[in-house]
């Protein structure tokens, strides 16, 4: 927690996306105070009960399986890592003896390459819990978006003073940004337009366009940093990365807007790592489940994800590729059904049968549940 605070500048974007990255630990460690415990919400308390289900865990290992568990705990707090692999891995053996399956910690007890080992009336299935961060299929990570708003953000405040008005400032970036350097390229190449009043500067890195900010609905706001971004999510899609800066005392507002030269492949992340998972995890010996905790990800893209049934048909076809022969089904869940926010995902995760397993039906699983 001092870690984090020092990481944390007040006021920064960066400083927010790193609040909402690590919200669980941000979350116990608000609750070790007893006078906020009995204020708990609906998603504090089921981080509760899974802290307590680890630790509950704990108390049943013996000490060669304690200090695995022990070893998982500490490198959810070191870093930029969060405590949601371990979560995961608690909450996935939750939902599946809430099922009615048997569930066994192989991977604690005997370092076993998979996680856990579940039976139900005869039939035996390994799992293993992966956690993939939307980020490894962003060409723009949010990340880095957060830097350049940061780096931005006070030149632009500066500027909009002396130049008041609605502006949008909108970005191409056909590489996305791949390190500090272009970072910092990029940082220089908005400031160095706005100081000469340029209206576009264009090369094959990126594209920069200032336009007057007209969006019907958003024009009158009382509070643009509140009622801007809904609108301008609405234009510009789950996909775009957007910033808002705002002069009260002028009513002057600047948009920057930016988005990467071709669409998330946030499903092939998936895709990826399940693929990895099935062909270096499982022993071979007994079908296979992948549990998937997709993080890092927004409501929105989320919702996407489902309605559009791109995560949908990765998977289904995936499912046929000879890397999936020893997965039986395929699991996939989010922070909403985690912390049951929002639309989240029937019965807390989606579930995709492969139906040319001949395990498939044997082991009891219900068919996939699609989002539509």
């Amino acid at each position: 927690m001092a870690d984090l605070s020092a990481r944390v500048q007040p006021g920064s974007l960066a400083g927010r996306g790193m609040q909402q990255r690590h919200a669980l630990e941000l979350i116990l460690a608000r609750l070790s105070r007893p006078e906020l415990l009995a204020k708990a919400g609906r998603a504090e308390r089921r981080v509760l009960a899974f802290a307590r289900e680890a630790a509950e865990l704990a108390k049943t290992l013996p000490e060669g399986p304690r200090a695995r568990l022990r070893a998982l705990v500490g490198e959810g707090l070191t870093g930029h890592a969060t405590l949601v692999p371990l979560f995961h891995l608690v909450r996935t053996a939750a939902l599946l003896r809430a099922r009615g399956f048997e569930v066994r910690f192989d991977g604690l007890l005997h370092d076993a390459s998979y996680d856990l080992l579940i039976t139900r009336d005869g039939a035996v299935a390994e799992v293993v819990c992966e956690t993939v961060s939307a980020e490894e299929g962003r060409s723009l990570h949010k990340g880095d978006w957060a830097q350049l708003v940061d780096l931005v953000n006070p030149e632009l405040q500066t500027w909009l003073a002396a130049h008041p008005g609605r502006y949008i400032l909108k970005m191409t970036l056909p590489e996305g940004v791949t390190d500090q350097t272009k970072l910092s390229e990029l940082h220089t190449r908005i400031t160095t337009m706005l100081a000469a009043e340029k209206r576009q500067d264009s090369c094959a890195d990126a594209v920069l366009k200032l336009d007057p900010l007209i969006l019907a609905g958003a024009q009158a706001a009382s509070d643009p940093q509140r009622a801007l971004p809904a609108r301008l999510r609405e234009v510009f899609g789950v996909e775009a990365h957007l910033a808002v800066t705002a002069d009260p005392s002028s009513g002057s507002v600047f948009v920057m807007a930016a988005r990467a030269g071709r669409e998330n492949e946030i499903s092939l992340a998936v895709k990826r790592r399940a693929a990895a998972a099935a062909t270096s995890r499982f022993t071979g010996e007994r079908p296979g489940i992948v549990a998937v905790f997709l993080d890092d990800l927004e409501a929105a893209e989320w919702n996407a994800l489902r309605d559009t049934l791109k995560l949908e048909v990765v998977i289904r076809r995936f499912l046929t590729e000879p890397a999936a022969k020893l997965v039986v089904a395929l699991s996939c869940t989010t922070r909403q059904e985690f912390f049951a926010l929002g639309e989240f995902a029937p019965e807390g995760e989606l579930r995709f049968r492969n139906p040319g397993h001949p395990a498939a039906k044997s082991a009891g699983l219900k068919p996939a549940i699609s989002s539509n």
